[in-house]
């Protein structure tokens, strides 16, 4: 008996079923990709939108760098003309102290006292003279010490002698000038 296929339907229906098996994968792996290629865009356009921004902030970031030198370049500039003019102030007040020195030393010198000599180095004042007693020459440490302009009287020596039947007494005596601050203040608050 001749071989017949009673039923080809069912191959036919197998091939169209295999077709659309298929075609049904086809079009699954093609939204996958489209899902994941638009997936893959969001995620570039936010990485994207995040590298603008990160730029735009390094931007900015170098720029207040650039103020922050430019800031840091004044406050030094300012605190060399604060030192200038710290400087001038000083030279201004000292410019007449050897004028005020002299006007000092002779307020505060007593009468029954007479110098012989005066020497300054810097601040230091050393003075040489005579003197009729040394009660006179205690007040002449509290007129020092009292003043506006010295301090730290320290008397180096007394030698006692006679001179034209008077008896006067030799003496050095160390002062210092105080320093400009100081003396300003002080000429402020009298």
């Amino acid at each position: 008996m001749p071989h017949i296929n009673l039923l080809p339907w069912r191959d036919q229906r197998r091939k169209e079923s295999q077709k659309k098996f298929l075609t049904i994968i086809a079009v699954n792996i093609v939204v996958v990709m489209l899902i994941l290629y638009l997936i893959g865009s969001f995620y570039d356009s936010l990485t994207a939108g995040q590298q603008v921004k990160n730029n735009y902030l390094g931007a900015e970031v170098a720029k207040l760098d650039s103020r922050i030198v430019e800031i840091n370049d004044l406050s030094q500039q300012k605190e060399n003309l604060q030192r200038r003019i710290n400087l001038i102030e000083e030279l201004q007040s000292n410019r007449n102290l050897g004028t005020q020195i002299i006007d000092e030393v002779v307020r505060v010198v007593p009468a029954g006292v007479y110098l012989t000599s005066l020497e300054r180095k810097e601040n230091l004042i050393k003075v040489v003279g005579r003197s009729e007693s040394n009660n006179r020459l205690s007040q002449m440490l509290r007129g020092v010490e009292s003043s506006y302009l010295l301090e730290r009287p320290t008397i180096q020596g007394i030698v006692t002698g006679e001179q034209n039947s008077r008896l006067l007494s030799d003496f050095t005596m160390h002062f210092y000038v105080k320093p400009f601050r100081e003396i300003d203040t002080e000429a402020r608050a009298q």
